[in-house]
């Protein structure tokens, strides 16, 4: 059983589980190119004019400086968006985020008082926004960089109106053979 599934309890239904948008991955993706093409081109540049000691030396530290630079503004940045979870069951919508350090939100359906979502031009454009969700006493939650944000927020709408319009739970059944009648005082 692989996440967000073992998060769940037994009888919950999946129904909805998002990473970030991709957008947030550009910038990293541009430094990893443009790092290593700089990186490149100084290895050849030593490679070419520096002889014996001073060529390994700068060598080594182009190929450190790349790696700091990369591990930085590439990998970490991605890490992030791999292990940022938004999920939607058919009782709560859970937000997960974190490494080493995790952190978590639940939000049960019942508790949903106002489902919002904004998105401005090139959010439109790369159908992604920002989710807003009150709840009936905290102040709202805004996630960004949810992924056909207009489709979520329908689903989690229709989510919330599908709980409120349940009927709630029967009151616990006794074990056969008590007695039900009111007026039998035989069995107290």
């Amino acid at each position: 059983m692989g996440y967000p599934e073992d998060a769940l309890a037994q009888d919950e239904e999946l129904i909805l589980h998002r990473h970030p948008h991709w957008k947030m991955l550009v910038l990293p993706a541009l430094t990893f190119v443009l790092a290593t093409a700089v990186a490149g081109f100084l290895l050849g540049l030593a490679q070419t004019r520096l002889d014996g000691t001073a060529r390994t030396v700068s060598s080594i530290a182009i190929g450190i400086i790349w790696l700091g630079v990369v591990a930085w503004r590439s990998v970490a940045p991605f890490t992030v968006w791999k292990f940022t979870h938004f999920i939607v069951t058919d009782r709560r919508v859970l937000i997960r985020h974190g490494v080493l350090t995790h952190t978590g939100i639940d939000i049960p359906m019942g508790r949903i008082s106002n489902v919002q979502f904004r998105h401005g031009l090139i959010d439109r454009m790369l159908k992604t926004g920002t989710l807003v969700i009150a709840s009936a006493s905290d102040d709202p939650l805004e996630f960004d960089d949810i992924p056909d944000v207009e489709h979520v927020h329908a689903l989690l709408y229709h989510q919330v109106f599908d709980s409120m319009q349940q009927p709630p739970s029967q009151p616990p059944q006794r074990p056969a053979g008590e007695n039900d009648d009111p007026n039998d005082r035989n069995g107290w």
